[in-house]
């Protein structure tokens, strides 16, 4: 069985057992609940919802917190000795999905 849950302004394809990385989000203990399921699967039935489908909920364990690799942000004007060099790191939650 699998879904479609919407977070943090992505889509995610999840299934019981496998790992998400999705932007950081405000939690309370290591449980987390999607109830934006946009479609849900098992084998050859799909359901689809309008956007979302009425009372489904995907469950998940909170692991941690992770950063990604350092995207470099540079900007540069050729001719005017215009350069700066900036580093960013974005925060990303660990969850693994028990039940959907």
């Amino acid at each position: 069985m699998f879904a479609v849950i919407a977070t943090g302004g992505k889509q995610y394809r999840v299934e019981k057992g496998s790992q998400i990385k999705v932007e950081l989000l405000a939690h309370e203990g290591e449980k987390v609940t999607f109830d934006k399921v946009l479609l849900r699967g098992k084998g050859s039935e799909v359901e689809v919802g309008t956007p979302y489908l009425p009372g489904a909920k995907v469950e998940g364990k909170f692991l941690g917190e992770k950063r990604d690799k350092k995207k470099i942000i540079f900007r540069y004007h050729s001719k005017t000795r215009y350069r700066k060099k900036k580093g960013h790191r974005q925060t990303h939650a660990v969850i693994e999905i028990t039940k959907v």
